[in-house]
């Protein structure tokens, strides 16, 4: 299995986003995934592996996990990531009248 050794996860407070945080994935201490993206659904956040857009519009993973049981335990690990960052930010400030 696949062994985690660090998560990063940077929130992004942009109103009427969907796009919550873009994370990166340390494996074995040794090899880092940047740009993996947590995404408010119509169903609750999910995680986008990174991707680039190819000449017809279309989106093509750069790196993903191959099997199912890995993308589980990625997703499981970035989102629980994602939701300590969340409990964990500061509360924003009231804007001043």
């Amino acid at each position: 299995m696949l062994n985690i050794t660090d998560v990063r996860v940077r929130l992004v407070k942009k109103e009427d986003s969907k796009l919550k945080a873009v994370a990166s994935i340390t494996i074995d201490g040794s090899f880092v995934v940047h740009e993996i993206r947590v995404i408010e659904g119509a169903n609750g956040c999910f995680v986008a592996m990174p991707s680039r857009k190819t000449p017809d519009g279309e989106f093509k993973d750069t790196a993903h996990p191959i099997d199912t049981p890995t993308r589980e335990f990625v997703d499981k690990t970035v989102l629980e990531a994602y939701e300590k960052a969340v409990k964990e930010a500061p509360a924003e400030a009231p804007e001043a009248e």
